[in-house]
């Protein structure tokens, strides 16, 4: 599975509830004319190992990006799951912030704030690894492999730093998007700020961007009425977890604190997600540093607004992630109903296995599988070179495949021939 395009529908179908914007940046979502007046008509330079300060364009090393964010107190660093680089950039922010005499703090879209208890023992030094995966419900609470984001949570734990969840139920998101504000439980609305805005029409054009006519699961020309509880959705999402952080911040930290948000780059794109949910109720200073890959995927330079972040972080080109992934999207049953296949990502493993939309999982290597938790802690322990064996129900039937995890060799395209002689 490539690193890009597909992969902000996996976000989509291991939540199962709305359209998540991407991971990675889109090409077209890196160069639109949205965000700070002052720079959304100029172009940003993206250098590779380098932090590029857009609002002068002057290339940063780690520690003087640090000192640039010395008033800041709350960044939102952006991420892609799934991508190593953005996690050692996310780890070198830290680290700098932590270097220059800081307290820090650190929020979480990994985990919702109900979840703080296990961050606390975690932070406490009360848990082991193994022990915090577990307890905390990381493969249930967020799903991507914890090997990406393994050294984030040691040199947290190990300097002091603590960890903060700000994100909220998923099942609350996915009920915004089906029933409104007006259809959730006062339990419910007692978890969300008290204030959301859903009538931003830059976000509501960048939300779109993020999405094309390669989306299997959703498309441009879909219902506005459907496009509107995605949208209001996500402008939930955003909000919540900005108020999220900015509590803790209050409530942790001390008057030179900051607060650092791992959050995905679709939530930090031209401060039109986080940050401006954020600033409805904290007039603070807010800075945001996103990395790019210098090179798009077919091998080119890509344009870079330079309202697209406050700092742009230029790291190499991945085309596959570290760990393996199966290249299903799924929606889980109620009641203990099953996985049930809603979407097979092209040229991914599972498309090579022949997994269909419509399969329900049964088991995997042996064991039963019932829900995305289970799914998820077992692909955490495959490698590339591995295998499993699937067993799933079709129809009527119960089917066995049995994927190879193997990465798919890009080769250039072939040179025109030569004109033939005489």
């Amino acid at each position: 599975m490539k690193l890009s395009r597909s992969l902000p529908f996996v976000i989509l179908a291991s939540l199962a509830i709305l359209a998540a914007p991407p991971a990675l940046p889109q090409d077209g979502s890196l160069d639109l004319p949205l965000g700070d007046p002052a720079r959304k008509e100029k172009e940003t330079v993206l250098l590779l190992d380098a932090a590029t300060d857009t609002r002068t364009g002057a290339a940063v090393t780690p520690a003087e990006l640090a000192a640039r964010l010395a008033k800041a107190r709350l960044v939102f660093l952006g991420e892609s799951h799934t991508s190593s680089e953005f996690h050692r950039v996310q780890l070198q922010v830290i680290r700098e912030l932590v270097r220059s005499g800081r307290k820090v703090l650190v929020g979480l879209e990994m985990y919702p704030a109900t979840e703080q208890a296990t961050l606390d023992r975690w932070n406490a030094g009360g848990l082991s690894e193994d022990a915090f995966v577990e307890q905390s419900r990381w493969y249930r609470n967020w799903g991507y492999n914890w090997g990406y984001y393994r050294e984030i949570f040691l040199f947290a734990r190990e300097n002091r730093v603590p960890l903060y969840g700000v994100n909220v139920p998923r099942e609350l998101v996915s009920d915004v998007r089906k029933k409104g504000f007006e259809g959730l439980t006062a339990e419910q609305k007692a978890l969300l700020p008290p204030k959301i805005d859903t009538e931003n029409a830059e976000h509501r054009r960048l939300f779109k961007a993020f999405f094309d006519t390669g989306d299997s699961l959703h498309s441009p020309s879909m219902p506005e009425s459907m496009w509107d509880g995605l949208f209001r959705a996500q402008c939930t999402w955003d909000a919540a977890m900005a108020f999220n952080a900015v509590k803790a911040l209050r409530e942790h930290g001390t008057e030179d604190a900051v607060m650092v948000v791992l959050i995905g780059a679709g939530h930090v794109a031209y401060g039109l997600g986080g940050e401006r949910q954020a600033r409805l109720w904290f007039d603070g200073p807010i800075a945001s540093v996103v990395p790019i890959p210098v090179l798009d995927e077919k091998d080119r330079r890509p344009k870079v607004r330079a309202s697209y972040a406050d700092f742009v972080w230029g790291v190499p080109k991945e085309t596959d992630p570290l760990y393996p992934v199966l290249g299903t999207s799924t929606r889980e049953g109620k009641d203990g109903a099953g996985l049930t296949v809603i979407d097979v990502q092209k040229d991914s493993v599972a498309e090579a296995a022949g997994f269909k939309v419509g399969d329900v999982y049964v088991s995997m290597d042996g064991t039963p599988v019932a829900d995305r938790e289970t799914i998820n802690r077992l692909m955490a322990a495959k490698r590339w070179s591995d295998s499993a064996v699937f067993v799933v129900k079709r129809g009527e039937a119960t089917v066995t495949l049995h994927p190879l995890f193997r990465r798919k060799l890009e080769t250039p395209a072939a040179a025109p021939a030569a004109p033939a002689k005489g």
